[in-house]
């Protein structure tokens, strides 16, 4: 009777570590291949928070390795996490896409997925300097627009200004030449 129970615990406690093993390895795992372990679907504060951090450190070329994989996955329809990871890494590298874009995604996130205070603000004080970032692009644009129309207005004038200059000095040369004919003509007169 006794090896009944010893075998039977036995049994009960090798079912029991097969069904913890199998729900740890399943920990991660939601159902969905394509998101399993996936950190770019987490759309928690501290997540979000590491990945600018990291984000930060790495270089520019990197950067865009990261941004590339962002915008593929954004292709699929996103969760929370993309748009979010999108937001954070367009402040960091202009390759994460286009800031409208980007807005319109953080915007269309269901507020419950934003419930934490703190990622409310984390994402008012990105939002607000993505638009910054955004309007001082705009105001390069215009500026560096206007300095080519004002380089193509100097341009012509310098081009008029250079034929004002060679129309100058031909009437130089011209008064210089009938000035020498003159002395010629004085000096031919006198022989």
């Amino acid at each position: 009777m006794l090896s009944f129970f010893s075998i039977r615990n036995t049994g009960l406690m090798l079912g029991v570590l097969l069904l913890t093993g199998c729900a740890e390895f399943n920990s991660g795992w939601n159902g969905y291949s394509s998101t399993y372990n996936d950190p770019y679907a987490q759309s928690d504060f501290d997540e979000l928070l590491a990945f600018g951090a990291n984000m930060s450190r790495i270089s520019p070329s990197a950067r865009t390795d990261v941004c590339r994989t962002l915008l593929k996955r954004q292709k699929s329809p996103p969760g929370p996490g993309i748009h979010l990871h999108l937001m954070v890494g367009r402040l960091l590298s202009d390759s994460c896409g286009d800031i409208p874009r980007i807005l319109d995604g953080v915007s269309s996130i269901p507020p419950v997925n934003l419930s934490d205070e703190r990622m409310q603000r984390l994402v008012a004080i990105h939002a607000e300097a993505l638009k910054r970032l955004q309007n001082v692009s705009r105001k390069v644009g215009s500026l560096e627009h206007k300095q080519k129309s004002v380089q193509s207005v100097l341009e012509s004038k310098d081009t008029g200004g250079s034929k004002k200059d060679e129309t100058r000095l031909l009437r130089e040369k011209l008064e210089a030449i009938r000035s020498m004919e003159k002395h010629l003509d004085e000096s031919g007169d006198a022989n």
